[in-house]
Order: C-alpha cells, then sequence, then structure tokens
C-alpha cells in the first residue's frame, strides 16, 4: 500500500497514524506487524507526541544538530546535504505490532513523516505482515 503526501514546507512532520490505521481496517489484518517506509533519501518516519511545541522543538534540535551551509560535500551537487543528514538522524522505517485489528501504540504516540526537503509530493510505504 502506498500513501501519497504533499509536504507544504521545507522542513516538517506530518502526522499520518489515521491514515495508516485506515489501511490497516481496510486489509483485516487482525495480529501481525505494520511496517511504515520511505523511500526518500530526505525524509523519515518517527513516532513521537502531536503537541505543536514538541514537534516545533524536534525540528530544531534537528536544525541544531545539522545547520545548514556547514560546509558538507555533498552540497557541491545539489546544496541540501543539511537534508539528508538530518534524515539518516531519523530513519526510514518504523515497525509497530498490530493487535486485535489496531496499531499497538501508547497513548500519545502517533506516527510521523517527517520532511526535511520540502515542499515536494512523497510517498510512503506500509506494509502489513499477517502473523500465522
Amino acid at each position: 500500500m502506498k500513501l501519497k503526501i504533499e509536504t507544504s514546507k521545507h522542513i516538517e512532520l506530518i502526522d499520518i497514524t489515521s491514515e495508516v490505521e485506515e489501511e490497516i481496517i481496510k486489509s483485516e489484518v487482525s495480529e501481525g506487524i505494520c511496517i511504515i517506509s520511505t523511500r526518500h533519501t530526505t525524509a523519515g518516519i518517527i513516532i513521537n507526541e502531536n503537541e505543536t511545541g514538541l514537534k516545533e522543538d524536534i525540528l530544531a534540535l534537528l536544525m541544531k544538530i545539522v545547520p545548514k551551509d556547514a560546509g558538507y560535500m555533498h552540497d557541491r551537487i545539489d546544496n541540501n546535504a543539511d537534508s539528508h543528514l538530518r534524515a539518516v538522524l531519523l530513519g526510514a522505517s518504523e515497525a509497530l505490532p498490530i493487535s486485535e485489528g489496531k496499531l499497538e501504540l501508547g497513548t500519545w504516540q502517533r506516527i510521523f513523516f517527517a520532511e526535511m526537503d520540502g515542499p515536494r509530493i512523497r510517498t510512503v510505504n506500509i506494509t502489513l505482515l499477517r502473523a500465522q
């Protein structure tokens, strides 16, 4: 299954939990594993709380750790090394258990697509593995 996402900012976190849950409901997988992944090298998938201040803190931390225009070698090619490096820190996928047809998420946990080089049209892959 593929989820299309249109990002609107250079760097942003987009909550995709509801869309992933809809795909699980449609699939009728009651027990198994859900893998959420992106093939984009300037984006990531993370799990955290959907609170405005925290989302801003996460993005500020990434920009502080990996500043733009810091003399990265890759910038000679297309001037977006910072986006690639931030994505490396986040990772490209998350795997979550499915139990009784629902994602096993903590009370405040949400799934985010992390855009590091937008705005763009992106694709998230949702892979469901049914338990035997």
